[in-house]
């Protein structure tokens, strides 16, 4: 018998196993089962990655779509719940690259000016301000897009940069440089707020 501590997590996989199981023989049932399980972290990773309710919610769909159709492609070498938020991850940010390339495709490139942050003291731990989750979500839905993208994937999905770099196509330094980035204008936006 599992310890106390792990029976949520035993009967949590346990469940995505039979859900998967049915999955794999087509029962279209276990796809709102498993929306039902999971569409919440799904979305809520879509939002923090996209910055925008709608899009969070065309990603979250297209993950699940996404998971319909490659069920088979699941091993079984990792916890499913590991393996979907995988596919999570990869629908969002390819949904974000094809969103770039088009308005880029119409309005030309959407180069921001830069936020002088040379002389700005950051703090390692934003954690210290008493923020709600939704406070801080709100203020990384505002970040610029790649710093937006690191940010989650590192501080709050627990990505290394060496997987960011390569799910991302970037050098492994632009990733901690985005990342620090990010930090300095959360830290920013958030002393402002604070402050005003």
């Amino acid at each position: 018998m599992a310890p106390e501590q792990f029976k949520g997590q035993t009967n949590k996989v346990e469940q995505d196993d039979l859900i998967v199981a049915q999955l794999k023989r087509g029962e279209q049932s276990a796809l709102r089962k498993l929306y039902n399980i999971h569409g919440k972290r799904v979305y809520a990773l879509s939002l923090r990655l996209s910055g925008d309710r709608e899009i969070a919610e065309d990603i979250t769909q297209e993950v699940f779509v996404q998971i319909w159709q490659k069920i088979h492609n699941f091993r079984g070498d990792s916890k499913f719940s590991t393996w979907l938020h995988s596919v999570a991850s990869n629908v969002a940010i390819s949904h974000m690259r094809k969103q770039k390339a088009w308005w880029r495709s119409w309005f030309g490139s959407d180069e921001q000016n830069e936020t002088e942050l040379a002389n700005i003291k950051t703090n390692d731990d934003l954690t210290n301000h008493d923020l709600s989750r939704s406070g801080l979500d709100k203020h990384i839905a505002k970040l610029p897009e790649q710093a937006r993208i690191v940010f989650v994937l590192f501080a709050i999905e627990g990505w290394r940069h060496e997987e960011i770099s390569k799910e991302l196509n970037i050098a492994v330094g632009s990733s901690k440089s985005q990342y620090h980035r990010a930090k300095q204008l959360l830290q920013i936006t958030i002393n402002s707020e604070l402050d005003g």
